[in-house]
């Protein structure tokens, strides 16, 4: 008898918040908009300084307002940098750049129940480092040019095909993605797709993005 054959599950959408948020409320008000249009796995608070350094004043300001509703949405709440904050703010986990605090260091603040994803850019390498050190995803980009982040390198879908057939930890496609340019991410095996400008800078709203790339991630489920 044969095996029966792998089905990867549906990719997701992973929320990224805008790098400055103006009007706590304002957001509050068009986030929850686009969570009823829609899927989203996760929400990653993601706020900066001009420095580029984490604003946990910002930061705090945000998830007061938004954390508990993305949650009774059924998403995680991601803090990027700081797991100390992650862990201070009753989010569900923290996402760990590069150059930021160690996945094994994080893990051991947050704790074995809480999220740790971790940042590998173009590197199977340092990818498998991390999985390796708890980290329960990986994050893979920039796939396009991006204007929210600085430092980035360019990955091509190629890798998330090799990811995928080897590893089991899921990996997270980042970097310049839209609606009109995220299909072959999802075909060559993004479980999701990360998305900060591609949805708050969508030429329809942010709501009709999040509606649009779910549309695209059925259609491509069901291929």
């Amino acid at each position: 008898m044969s095996e029966p054959e792998y089905t990867r599950p549906r990719t997701r959408l992973y929320l990224i918040t805008p790098p400055r948020i103006e009007d706590v409320d304002a957001f509050a008000a068009l986030l929850e908009t686009a969570f009823s249009t829609g899927d989203i796995a996760c929400l990653q608070l993601r706020l900066k300084q001009a420095d580029g350094s984490i604003d946990e004043a910002a930061t705090r300001a945000a998830s007061a307002a938004v954390t508990e509703m993305a949650q009774a949405y059924g998403a995680a709440v991601l803090i990027n940098d700081s797991p100390q904050l992650a862990v201070e703010l009753g989010a569900d986990g923290v996402h760990v750049g590069w150059d930021d605090v160690p996945v094994k260091e994080a893990r051991a603040i947050v704790g074995k129940d809480m999220i740790v994803g971790a940042t590998a850019k173009n590197s199977r390498h340092i990818a498998m480092q991390a999985g390796e050190a708890g980290a329960d995803y990986v994050a893979f980009g920039a796939f396009y040019p991006t204007g929210t982040k600085e430092g980035t390198v360019p990955a091509s879908p190629e890798l998330l095909e090799i990811w995928q057939e080897s590893m089991e930890i899921p990996c997270v496609a980042i970097g310049g993605i839209t609606v009109e340019n995220a299909a072959p991410l999802v075909t060559a095996g993004a479980d999701f797709i990360a998305v900060s400008a591609g949805i708050w800078d969508h030429p329809d709203g942010a709501p009709a993005a999040v509606a649009a790339f779910n549309a695209l991630f059925d259609s491509l489920a069901a291929d």
